[in-house]
């Protein structure tokens, strides 16, 4: 089957494909996308279509040094189809989008959209001009147009969801180019934000993760400074909604009403992902972190006193300019102190158009390396030792699509823990479908992963279950995701953040 006839294999209409880069915040964004390409008509290509779709999107980040250099790979990669299939059409949105602008058109004039981060909701329309004028459409909004939540979204997952709460960032850090991508924080109103939750559990939906750039800041823009704590408690009340994660908070604002809503309000899972990014005090300055050692270990010790058996990870940047051997060896006590269940590890890489791009003090990559390499073996040390602890402990698990790459092999499923630790049980002879939960006892822990070798202590049907069935069953209206148009409620509202914003929040 030819090109051609292979984008025109769906009765018909048009399709499209989003690739999707960066964080959380995208990964939400690209859902809105692909909801409002299908309320225009068009339908998702096969899966491995790989630029076959009659509409390319990509969804890019910025964060990388390199980021540019694999858009434009990946759009020269296209070039070719273009040539051949005339009605083909690209589109380039995200961050990266939002800071280049002509740029991209300059560099690779085949593409016919450019849509920054402020109004993905113009995209269906400005493919349509595209087609019509026969040119390129470059549209970059300096300010939100329109709350992403009020657009409608194709989710990927039947039972677990994103909810945004905040778009944008008023923090200043050095490293990262989010904030004057994203814009100052705009907060979403709470009765907005719960009628959506609300609207997802009626779907079937029984995770959820609120998303934010600086999530446990939310409440600045409409001011209110205990928002957070007030809408996780809020959550809690919503019948049906079985767990309630966020990502990513900021030290500077986890105050101890946060802690507290965690504590006292049973579906906020025991789960927390807190940024560190170095434990050294000169580091973090340079950084413009608005946080110290002493107080970010003491957000860990009050966390752990209220919620014993929290799984906390986070984001640690090595290599940043001017670190030092000394200021590294902080980074390592502040390791050996938290006991993270997992942390993220980058290496400092500039970011075009961030303040420390153009520090001195630069570190040589050798010596960059090294020092990764020593954080991650301890690290994985620690990861290893605190899953040993969870041998023994009778969990329950909602269970996963495809997160076990080796299930079939192994017989075996894959869920979550209500700490988000991954774990592998055991396959029962009961029906178990993603989003039903299951009741396990954990034999066995690798550094990155838990097993439950013994047979399945429980199966619970649930409606995210139902959910995820209905999906799937052949001949089903959406068989490869579920729509959902939000309502509006209340006040005129004014959303978004893998790991927050820019995953080094």
């Amino acid at each position: 089957m030819s090109s051609i006839d292979r984008s025109q294999s769906v009765g018909g209409t048009r399709t499209y494909e989003v690739r999707t880069y960066g964080c959380q915040m995208n990964v939400h964004d690209s859902e809105r996308l692909s909801g409002l390409l299908e309320d225009a008509g068009y339908v998702r290509a096969p899966e491995g279509a790989d630029g076959d779709a009659d509409v390319v999107v990509f969804n890019t980040c910025a964060v990388r040094e390199n980021a540019d250099n694999k858009l434009y790979g990946n759009l020269g990669h296209l070039a070719p189809s273009k040539a051949r299939r005339p009605g083909m059409q690209i589109a380039v949105g995200g961050c990266l989008a939002q800071k280049d602008r002509d740029t991209i058109v300059k560099r690779a004039p085949w593409v016919d959209v450019v849509f920054g981060t402020h109004n993905i909701g113009k995209l269906p329309v400005l493919l349509e001009r595209a087609r019509v004028q026969e040119e390129a459409q470059v549209e970059i909004a300096e300010s939100l147009e329109a709350f992403p939540s009020t657009l409608p979204t194709r989710r990927e997952s039947a039972y677990a969801a994103w909810v945004s709460i905040s778009v944008g960032c008023n923090n200043t850090c050095t490293f990262c180019i989010v904030p004057a991508l994203r814009g100052k924080e705009k907060d979403r109103r709470p009765g907005d934000v719960l009628a959506e939750i609300e609207a997802l559990v009626a779907e079937g939906v029984s995770e959820i993760t609120l998303l934010g750039q600086n999530v446990n800041a939310y409440g600045s823009d409409i001011g209110d400074r205990e928002a957070f704590s007030k809408l996780l408690r809020a959550c809690g009340r919503i019948e049906g909604l079985e767990r309630v994660r966020f990502t990513s908070p900021h030290p500077r604002d986890f105050t101890d009403d946060v802690i507290a809503a965690m504590a006292e309000t049973p579906n906020v899972m025991p789960q927390l992902h807190m940024p560190l990014q170095s434990g050294s005090d000169t580091v973090l300055k340079a950084m413009r972190r608005s946080y110290r050692q002493e107080r970010y270990l003491g957000i860990i010790e009050k966390v752990r006193a209220a919620i014993p058996h929290a799984a906390i990870s986070t984001d640690i940047i090595v290599g940043f300019p001017g670190e030092t051997e000394e200021d590294f060896e902080q980074t390592l006590h502040v390791v050996r102190e938290a006991r993270f269940a997992q942390a993220f590890t980058f290496q400092y890489s500039k970011r075009p158009g961030t303040p420390a791009a153009e520090m001195d003090g630069q570190i040589p990559k050798k010596v960059v390396q090294e020092r990764y390499e020593r954080l991650a073996a301890l690290q994985e040390e620690i990861s290893w030792e605190e899953n040993k602890k969870q041998v023994g402990r009778t969990l329950e698990l909602m269970v996963a699509e495809g997160e076990g790459r080796k299930d079939g092999a192994t017989h075996r499923l894959s869920g979550r823990a209500p700490d988000s630790r991954l774990v592998h049980f055991t396959k029962p002879e009961q029906e178990v479908r993603p989003g039903d939960v299951v009741t396990v006892e954990i034999t066995y822990a690798a550094p990155h992963h838990l097993l439950a070798e013994g047979p399945t202590l429980e199966v619970r049907r649930t409606r995210a279950g139902d959910a995820w069935e209905k999906r799937n069953t052949a001949g089903a209206a959406e068989p490869a995701g579920v729509m959902l148009g939000l309502p509006k409620v209340g006040v005129p509202e004014p959303l978004p953040a893998i790991a927050g914003g820019c995953a080094i929040d």
